[in-house]
C-alpha cells in the first residue's frame, strides 16, 4: 500500500470517528467552557490534531478518548488564560498536564457522565431562544456531526445562509447566557417539546421533502431517527420521547414503497406492502410499547403513533382501521389542536363514514388563514370530490394544490390526478 493510500485511509477513518463522536466531544467540553461555540471550536482543534499526528503515528486504539483529551487539554489553556476561573481550572485540571495525550489520559476522563454532557447539549442547541431553522441547522451541526455543505445540501438553501444561521444561533445562545444545563420541572417539559419538534421537523423533510425534486431524502430521515433513538436512551422517562422514535420508525418503514420505477410518489392506499420494512416496524412498535407502559397519558407523538401503528398492523389498505384512527385523531385534536391535524382528521373521517363526512369538515377550514397556502387543503379536499363523483370540482383542486406545492414530483402526481378527473 502507497503512503498516499495510507493517508487516504487515515482521514476516512477520521471522518468516521468525527461522525459518531463529534457530539460527545463537544458535549463534554462544553461542560466545562459552558459555551457550545467555543466547545465546537475546541473539538475541532482536536480534529485538526489529530488529521495532522494520526497518518504518521496511526489511529489510537481509542480515537473518541483521544480527541476527547485533546479538547479538553485545550480548553484547560483557554481557562488558564482567565485569571478570574483559576480556581475552577485548579479543581478541572488535576490530573491533565502530561504532555502527549493519546495513552495516559486520566482515568477520571471515562468516567464522567457523557450521556449527561449529550443530553445538555440536545437540550441546548434546541432552545427557545433560537429560530426554529436556527435550531435544526445547530442540532444537525452538533449532534449529527454534518457540515455546513451537507446541512445546505439536505434542505436546499444556500451555504452561506446555512453558515450564517449557525453562527448567530451560537451567538444568540452565548449573549443570552443560555446555561448549558437539563433543566427541570415545568422548563423541563417546555423545552423537551421544542427538542421533538427539531427531530421530527428533520425526519419530515426527508420524508415528504417541501422543495427540490426528490419526494424522500432517507439521509435526513435516518439522521432524525439516530437522534430520536439517542434521546430515548438519555431520557427513557419520557413517554413522548418513545412516542417520536415509535412514529420515525413506522412512518420510515414504508420509505421503500412510497416511490415507484421513477421516484414518482406513491399514495399510502396503493403502496405495495411488501415492501415495507418489518424491522422498523417491529422497532416502532416496541418504542410505543415502552411509552405506553410508563402509564403516563398519551401525548400528541404518542398518538401519532398509534395511528401509524394502526396502518402498520393492516395487511392490505382496505383492512385499515379507519374508525379507530378517527377516533384517535378526535383525541388528538383535543389534546393538540390544529387546522393541520382537523385536515387529517377529515381524511379519517372521509375514509370511515364515507367522504361527504370528510368534505364537511373540510369545508369548515377553507377559510382557515393559516391553511391559505397549504397544498395538501386543496388535495384531500379534491380527493373527497372525486370520490363523490364530482370531478369537475375534483380537478380545479388538484390543479389548486399543485400550484401550491415547491415539489416537483408532488406536482407532477397532483397533475396527473387532476387530468385522471377530466377523463370520462
Amino acid at each position: 500500500m502507497t503512503a498516499s493510500q495510507t493517508h487516504s485511509d487515515t482521514h476516512r477513518a477520521i471522518d468516521a470517528v468525527w461522525r459518531i463522536e463529534s457530539a460527545r466531544i463537544i458535549a463534554g467540553v462544553a461542560r466545562m467552557v459552558n459555551d457550545i461555540g467555543l466547545a465546537e471550536e475546541l473539538a475541532q482543534d482536536a480534529l485538526v490534531a489529530a488529521l495532522e499526528q494520526w497518518p504518521e503515528s496511526g489511529v489510537p486504539d481509542n480515537p473518541g478518548a483521544w480527541l476527547m483529551a485533546i479538547a479538553k487539554r485545550r480548553a484547560i489553556d483557554r481557562l488558564r488564560r482567565r485569571q478570574t476561573l483559576e480556581r475552577k481550572l485548579e479543581e478541572i485540571g488535576h490530573g491533565l498536564e502530561t504532555e502527549d495525550p493519546a495513552p495516559e489520559f486520566d482515568a477520571a476522563l471515562e468516567e464522567e457522565p457523557i450521556e449527561d454532557d449529550l443530553l445538555r447539549l440536545v437540550f441546548t442547541a434546541c432552545h427557545p431562544v433560537l429560530s426554529t431553522p436556527a435550531r435544526v441547522a445547530l442540532t444537525l451541526r452538533l449532534l449529527g456531526g454534518l457540515t455546513t455543505e451537507e446541512i445546505a445540501r439536505a434542505f436546499l438553501v444556500a451555504e452561506p445562509t446555512i453558515a450564517q444561521r449557525i453562527v448567530r444561533a451560537k451567538r444568540t445562545l452565548a449573549e443570552a447566557g443560555v446555561p448549558f444545563e437539563v433543566p427541570e420541572g415545568a422548563e423541563r417539559a417546555g423545552r423537551l417539546a421544542s427538542v421533538l419538534e427539531v427531530i421530527y421537523l428533520i425526519f419530515n423533510e426527508g420524508y415528504a421533502a417541501t422543495t427540490g425534486t426528490a419526494w424522500i431524502r432517507m439521509d435526513l430521515c435516518q439522521e432524525a431517527l439516530r437522534l430520536g433513538r439517542i434521546l430515548a436512551e438519555l431520557a427513557p422517562r419520557e413517554p413522548e420521547v418513545h412516542g417520536l422514535v415509535a412514529l420515525m420508525e413506522i412512518q420510515a418503514s414504508r420509505a421503500r414503497a412510497r416511490t415507484g420505477p421513477s421516484g414518482e410518489p406513491v399514495q399510502l392506499r396503493d403502496q405495495n406492502r411488501a415492501h415495507w420494512d418489518q424491522l422498523l416496524i417491529r422497532r416502532g412498535f416496541a418504542a410505543l410499547l415502552r411509552a405506553e407502559k410508563l402509564g403516563a397519558p398519551p401525548g400528541p407523538y404518542v398518538l401519532q403513533a398509534a395511528i401509524a401503528a394502526c396502518h402498520a398492523q393492516a395487511r392490505t389498505a382496505e383492512e385499515t382501521d379507519w374508525a379507530r384512527i378517527a377516533a384517535l385523531y378526535e383525541v388528538l385534536v383535543r389534546l393538540s389542536p390544529s387546522p393541520v391535524v382537523e385536515l387529517n382528521r377529515a381524511v379519517a373521517l372521509g375514509m370511515a363514514y364515507g367522504p361527504q363526512r370528510g368534505l364537511d369538515l373540510v369545508d369548515a377550514l377553507i377559510e382557515e388563514p393559516s391553511l391559505k397556502g397549504y397544498h395538501l387543503l386543496p388535495s384531500v379536499r379534491g380527493d373527497l370530490l372525486a370520490r363523490l363523483g364530482r370531478h369537475e370540482e375534483a380537478r380545479a383542486e388538484f390543479e389548486r394544490a399543485a400550484s401550491l406545492t415547491q415539489n416537483a414530483s408532488e406536482r407532477t402526481l397532483l397533475l396527473d390526478r387532476a387530468a385522471a378527473c377530466a377523463r370520462p
